[in-house]
């Protein structure tokens, strides 16, 4: 009776989520417009059904647990035999990348008026895959009045700086002379999401294509373990301030991830059930974000301000020169 009591509350606001997903979903497929941005915006248009009403709990659910899901789930589309595949130099070069411009960020965040919590999020977000690694973060971070309103600005200035990404970026390895293999690498260790990063790299070859996804997957797969370091360093932030709330030291949908990550790897998964599950990882994330965007007001996202646009530029600008000189020198 008390499950059925908490599934009649959280019902109305994660179907108006996946309703909104749907339409995001439908907009993407007929006009090529970014799947997770129009359910962002599609949420912002309707963020007075999050302020009260039937709708808010679950709305707030599916923005926290469908959410966790999602990110969980995306550890059936990584293995361990991709570095392997690709070359230990071109994985180094990627985890080097990564790891580089997120300590990037964290440095030059105070110097555009913004404190570690988003030099963190902006930072993880343009480094590892863009909209999915921006709400897994937020997930771990310690909330604030201004949490939803820092993740909405990334998830929206991540998305638009992925799709101009994907038009200038295969221009640009191309008048560098790259062959098909280094603008795969080019390509899928730089452009922030998924599917700008399939759309960038099949649009100049099939190799290209496939080589710039499995450098993208395994960026996904550095999500792991920058949140599990985030989650250690915050719960010992927490330990030391008693106004933080004190996180667990690996959260649980991170657990799962590696789990599946790891259950991958073996290949003791079907394909079709691998397959199945990355679907329904897509959608938790859409549905996810759709939630995010109605929780959102967009006359608070607009405080944000330019000095938050110039941090994510400057981002994706080191993260390319840093790939590019890697390349070079690597000659690959």
């Amino acid at each position: 009776m008390q499950f059925y009591t908490r599934a009649q509350s959280l019902l109305p606001g994660f179907l108006i989520s996946c309703l909104i997903a749907l339409s995001a979903q439908f907009v993407s497929e007929h006009y090529g417009a970014p799947a997770m941005l129009m359910a962002l915006l599609f949420g912002i248009a309707l963020n007075f059904l999050s302020e009260e009403g039937r709708c808010k709990e679950g709305i707030s659910f599916t923005a926290r647990t469908v959410l966790r899901v999602g990110v969980a789930l995306l550890g059936l589309r990584i293995s361990f035999g991709m570095a392997a595949d690709l070359g230990w130099s071109v994985a180094g070069l990627v985890i080097g990348g990564t790891v580089s411009t997120i300590a990037f960020g964290m440095v030059v965040a105070r110097f555009f008026g913004h404190g570690p919590r988003f030099a963190f999020l902006s930072g993880g977000a343009v480094a590892i895959c863009g909209a999915s690694a921006a709400m897994a973060i937020a997930a771990i971070l310690p909330k604030d009045e201004r949490s939803e309103e820092r993740l909405v600005f990334t998830v929206v200035g991540v998305t638009l700086l992925s799709t101009i990404a994907m038009i200038l970026f295969p221009v640009i390895a191309e008048i560098l002379g790259f062959s098909g293999q280094a603008a795969g690498i080019f390509i899928g260790a730089t452009i922030h999401d998924v599917a700008q990063v399939v759309g960038a790299g099949f649009s100049i070859s099939d190799e290209t294509g496939e080589v710039a996804t499995a450098i993208k997957l395994m960026r996904v797969a550095m999500l792991a373990p920058v949140i599990l370091v985030a989650s250690i360093l915050v719960r010992r932030l927490a330990t030391v301030s008693h106004s933080l709330e004190r996180p667990p030291l690996l959260p649980g949908f991170v657990i799962a991830f590696l789990a599946l990550m790891s259950l991958n790897s073996l290949g003791v998964i079907p394909a079709i059930v691998t397959q199945f599950a990355t679907e329904i990882a897509g959608w938790a994330l859409l549905t996810a974000i759709a939630a995010v965007g109605l929780k959102t007001s967009l006359r608070e996202v607009i405080k944000v301000g330019v000095p938050a646009i110039a941090l994510l530029v400057l981002e994706t600008v080191f993260l390319a020169c840093i790939i590019i000189a890697g390349l070079l020198w690597l000659n690959v």
